[in-house]
């Protein structure tokens, strides 16, 4: 068998050969498909996420019982976001916790390790582009500059809430002034989880004869070789469509500046409720070379103020004597990333830190492909268990 027959029969060749064929068309067309692409990445981000909470049970849940300190309460809301997949869904539930009496103290470093363990489903995203170099390295940069700003924004605040409780006493302040509005419902404002929702519902009713922790394994699975094939084509097709006029519409939203990147992210993550539908949706983009690293670095920023509207809406929602603790928290967290932004993006050297970080693993990770699987594993689960351990030994 000659060398060309072997390449033809490959299975990597067949598979760019049919992206290739799925790419061709009208412009038009190629939106469609994005369009339908698009959905597929959210509808696989939630089969994720789902997975997670039908794999995990009540155990999720159980982790914020870990949360006796500062440390403890940080390591808590990392993994219980990693687990769910949802720092809105985290900080709601954190929201409610303070509303049935856990001290807004422990339930700032909460708030902030929400922050943290939302990142993992960009980073999952960004696997889809593993077997491209170039591209993975642009998409796994634009995922984890997310967790080096947060993770500076713990290693500056933190320190200094647990010293002067300047949070705390900041959303205090701000929190008696509004306590008493009017309650806002939350229930018809998402509407990203209605949509994806039916083919969710389907595929986890059609592992009805499985138990339910075999069921959310299946289901991660099939969201992460959802999310594979998607930025496959994905990638493909949005190197040929942005041209001319597409790509200086999205640059004009999201690449301008900081503060028009800032504010799309803010906008956006608004809407669809989840900092890690927004900054999943932009991985791609950045992989594909639409948008660089530090065009991304903003709206991943703007990702992080805007998920603060659902802890803040179901905060309003609360009444009785916590009610004024219960949007404390969420003002808190609100002002946490306002104030992360502002002093960290603000100043020259420290917004640098994120953007070299971030390029740096990116680079080591393209070297080797197990070093993101290493990264995911040991950054959301491995170092956040140890510091639980270390934290109950100190408190012990």
């Amino acid at each position: 068998m000659s060398k060309e027959t072997v390449l033809t029969a490959s299975p990597t060749h067949v598979s760019d050969s049919h992206v290739a064929e799925l790419t061709q068309g009208p412009t038009w067309f190629k939106w469609i498909q994005i369009a339908g692409l698009v959905y597929l990445l959210l509808v696989a981000v939630s089969l994720i996420g789902g997975g997670f909470k039908l794999a995990a049970g009540d155990h999720a849940k159980e982790l914020f019982a870990f949360a006796s300190n500062p440390v403890a309460g940080l390591v808590v809301g990392t993994v219980a976001t990693a687990l769910i997949q949802s720092s809105s869904t985290v900080t709601s539930i954190i929201v409610g916790l303070v509303a049935g009496g856990l001290p807004v103290s422990i339930a700032i470093p909460m708030v902030m390790g929400a922050n943290i363990g939302t990142t993992i489903t960009n980073t999952i995203v960004s696997l889809g582009h593993v077997r491209r170099g170039d591209e993975f390295r642009r998409a796994f940069s634009a995922a984890t500059i997310h967790d080096f700003f947060n993770i500076m924004c713990v290693l500056l605040f933190l320190p200094l809430e647990i010293m002067f409780g300047i949070l705390q006493k900041l959303g205090g302040w701000a929190s008696t002034h509004l306590v008493g509005a009017e309650s806002m419902s939350m229930k018809g404002l998402n509407f990203i989880k209605p949509v994806v929702k039916p083919p969710v519902e389907l595929i986890k009713s059609s592992m009805a004869n499985f138990s339910v922790e075999v069921s959310g394994i299946v289901m991660i699975v099939l969201g992460i070789l959802a999310i594979f094939v998607v930025i496959t084509f994905i990638g493909k097709l949005l190197k040929s469509i942005m041209v001319g006029r597409s790509k200086q519409i999205l640059h004009s939203a999201v690449g301008r500046g900081p503060v028009s990147g800032i504010a799309s992210g803010t906008i956006v993550t608004v809407l669809v409720q989840s900092s890690s539908t927004t900054t999943s949706l932009v991985v791609p983009l950045a992989g594909s070379g639409v948008f660089s690293l530090r065009q991304v670095y903003p709206f991943t920023l703007g990702a992080n103020i805007g998920t603060c509207i659902t802890a803040l809406l179901a905060a309003t929602a609360i009444t009785g004597p916590n009610a004024v603790f219960a949007l404390q928290i969420a003002l808190v967290h609100l002002f946490y990333n306002l104030l992360g932004v502002i002093v960290i993006y603000s100043v020259p050297f420290l917004r640098e830190l994120p953007i070299k970080g971030a390029e740096k693993l990116a680079e080591v990770a393209v070297g080797n492909k197990l070093v993101a699987l290493g990264y995911i594993a040991g950054m959301f689960f491995l170092v956040p268990f140890v510091l639980i351990g270390i934290s109950n030994l100190l408190s012990g």
